[in-house]
């Protein structure tokens, strides 16, 4: 098979508020511009500003942007403008899930699937069109195409069992030493094979907030280290929960026509995923919280923050789609 390169560097998006003009003036004019700590602690935490403005502050630990120096990655009045946001982001978080420390609880909830779904992979099974499709992957673009990165930033702060086990599952999601084979590469040849641009954060200036902030969440977690419960909270969600979605997505792309390399990427992860629930429930989880029992309050949100912003997210795209309206900030082509 031939490799679609979509690991060139993405172009500073546009700026959707004075967060985000602060950090793209700065990057793009090369010298810092004035950062507004009040306005940011003001912010809305899920709102567009604040999401895009964290984006790209997080994006100069992955694979920046073009004609952007690289050491902006570190620039101290950045990443303490970058804290601010961050701050707010989390408040946010908090405020808005139940928190306490039942891991084990929230684990089992996540296995029970409801008899009457309303995720999104329900409704692209039962009534899903083709257009509906290609939003949801533009949306999942921004993940997709640089999965499984934000959880490295966990593994140098484990140990033991929970390091190797959790490094196993990130082996499998880099395509076990084949990079025809990782996830992210996958994905690439799923937007290609449906028409769309496989290009790193191609679709950056299309997706709302709710989708930013599910990719956020992860580069909060993964770049602090006391966060580490967190993230792996939240891969534990990820991949609990990828399964069944993926076969519904399969089975709807089956339904609509899709070309063999979209529906690739969902049989993946149904097999993969069954394997990897396990290995993070009780080779990751239960060996991190025999260690550090201290964590079974972070690893509770990190569970809890993603069900939030996956929730929000499913919202947003439901209430567009029922609507008849796209999801998008613009659409890709002129709505049925």
């Amino acid at each position: 098979m031939t490799m679609i390169d979509h690991e060139v560097a993405a172009r500073l998006p546009e700026i959707r508020g004075p967060l985000s003009a602060a950090v793209v003036d700065t990057l793009a004019g090369g010298s810092r511009d004035d950062f507004d700590l009040e306005a940011a602690e003001a912010a809305d935490p899920f709102g567009e500003d604040l999401q895009l403005a964290l984006h790209i502050c997080y994006e100069l630990h992955y694979q920046g942007f073009a004609e952007v120096d690289a050491g902006w990655e570190w620039d101290p009045r950045l990443l303490g403008f970058r804290a601010a946001m961050e701050r707010v982001f989390l408040d946010g978080i908090r405020a808005a899930v139940p928190g306490g420390d039942d891991v084990e609880g929230l684990l089992d909830a996540l296995l029970v699937e409801p008899v009457d779904g309303e995720g999104v992979s329900h409704f692209l099974h039962d009534k899903g069109e083709w257009w509906h499709v290609e939003e949801f992957f533009v949306h999942r673009s921004i993940y997709h195409l640089k999965e499984a990165d934000p959880h490295l930033w966990v593994i140098p702060r484990l140990r033991g069992r929970a390091k190797a086990a959790l490094v196993a599952v990130e082996f499998d999601e880099f395509g076990g030493g084949r990079a025809d084979r990782a996830h992210s590469q996958l994905f690439a040849d799923l937007l290609a094979a449906a028409g769309l641009s496989p290009g790193y954060l191609a679709y950056l200036d299309q997706v709302p907030a709710c989708t930013l902030a599910t990719v956020n969440v992860m580069s909060l977690f993964g770049l602090h280290r006391s966060l580490r419960g967190a993230l792996v909270g939240h891969f534990a969600h990820t991949e609990i929960t990828t399964g069944p979605s993926a076969r519904r997505m399969d089975e709807a792309l089956q339904r609509l026509g899709g070309a063999a390399e979209c529906r690739l990427f969902y049989t993946e992860h149904i097999e993969a995923d069954a394997v990897h629930e396990q290995v993070l429930r009780h080779d990751v989880v239960e060996d991190l919280l025999d260690r550090e029992p201290e964590l079974a309050a972070d690893v509770a949100l990190g569970i809890q923050a993603t069900e939030l912003l996956e929730n929000r997210l499913t919202e947003h795209l439901k209430q567009a789609w029922s609507a008849g309206e796209t999801s998008l900030l613009r659409p890709l082509h002129p709505l049925p």
